[in-house]
């Protein structure tokens, strides 16, 4: 199985590459690509509609996406993990899989996942990861259950990490870049990675 996964923006590709390679052993190029995007974005009323040349959004060009990778073949699974943001997380997957029922041609594969609220509280559920990359990180007022469920968790982890905000990709990136490897994969401490790695791993024993 050969995973291609749409994210976001380039701030979510070092949390990706760690889990598919740590967790799943597997190589990138030629078992997992990902694909950052210029944002969530919206998605399109008409799903067969040709895509706006200049939205550059992971919804916005999502539809057209999909109809492309349908030609792909049965080896290939197309992931999509985006933001639950402010969005009703059980509506957003509703959405998408209306979407895609919608397409006359779509991969046999495909998986969404949603990061509730944002990637960031995967890490901010993980203390012991932050700490390992962050030693001066500072949790004061922040629960120690239910981090899924936090308002504006790269706000939060920007404070806990004495960070002026808001903070840019950039700086989201770094903290992928340096935590990410310390997360544990094995018992998750965020429902939302734990449901992101099982959806993983039931394609990859498809292959």
């Amino acid at each position: 199985m050969i995973f291609h996964v749409l994210v976001e923006g380039t701030s979510d590709k070092p949390t990706v590459t760690e889990i598919l390679t740590r967790q799943f052993g597997l190589i990138q190029g030629s078992q997992f690509q990902i694909h950052p995007h210029g944002g969530k974005g919206k998605l399109p009323a008409n799903p067969a509609a040709k895509p706006s040349p200049t939205d550059r959004t992971l919804f916005g060009q999502l539809p057209a996406t999909l109809r492309a990778y349908a030609v792909k073949g049965r080896n290939v699974c197309v992931v999509v993990l985006v933001d639950q943001d402010d969005d009703d997380c059980t509506q957003l997957l509703a959405d998408l899989h209306a979407m895609l029922a919608a397409l006359k041609t779509r991969p046999a594969n495909v998986l969404f996942r949603i990061a509730m609220e944002e990637i960031e509280a995967w890490f901010l559920a993980d203390r012991a990861a932050v700490l390992a990359a962050y030693g001066q990180a500072n949790f004061t007022g922040v629960p120690t259950k239910g981090t899924d469920l936090v308002d504006d968790p790269s706000d939060v982890l920007a404070d806990c990490l004495g960070v002026v905000r808001p903070c840019p990709g950039q700086m989201k990136a770094e903290w992928a870049e340096k935590i990410a490897p310390h997360l544990d994969l094995k018992k998750p401490k965020s429902p939302s990675l734990a449901r992101f790695i099982d959806g993983i791993g039931r394609y990859w024993k498809m292959a």
